[in-house]
């Protein structure tokens, strides 16, 4: 992470883009660290309520990194070299998609999750439904939709997860 901010630094668009790295640098590692504490819950609880949580949570992450992003990327310089950076790093979007694919294969073998789910998709179907909620939320208005923990509710129940009784 301190690699992507140093390199990002040296084309940077003043502070807007030093607002964003000092967030991203926060927030990233304990999103990631949520994200793979997932495989501590196999096995344990419903796994619609292990995911709930994350779900919440990344609406959070998303809401606050998507509000420090906007500004920061008004120059297509520091958009590719962010895209550069994040190469390099390995932090591009599978680092979140892995953990949570990789929570739900491990559920899918115990026979908590229905064997039709594809894990990598449902994992991209929770990250992309927490990142639209955020984006509504930040352009919209919390008021226009449902709230965040029902929203959180909505994502996890649309992915149908649970096998057939």
């Amino acid at each position: 992470m301190l690699e992507m901010a140093l390199s990002l630094r040296e084309e940077r668009g003043g502070g807007p883009v030093d607002l964003f790295l000092a967030l991203l640098q926060d927030r990233l590692p304990l999103w990631l660290r949520i994200l793979h504490n997932l495989s501590h819950l196999v096995g344990k609880g419903q796994v619609s309520d292990n995911l709930l949580p994350i779900a919440r949570a990344g609406i959070d992450y998303y809401l606050e990194v998507q509000s420090a992003a906007l500004p920061a990327f008004t120059s297509p310089a520091v958009t590719v070299r962010f895209r550069e950076a994040v190469r390099d790093t390995g932090l591009g979007p599978m680092a979140e998609i892995l953990p949570l694919a990789g929570y739900l294969e491990a559920e899918q073998r115990l026979g908590r999750v229905a064997p039709s789910v594809d894990p990598v998709g449902s994992a991209r179907l929770l990250l992309a439904g927490c990142f639209q909620h955020a984006y509504y939320e930040m352009f919209v208005g919390a008021d226009a939709g449902p709230s965040r923990d029902a929203g959180a509710e909505e994502i996890i129940k649309g992915l149908r997860l649970e096998p057939a009784a």
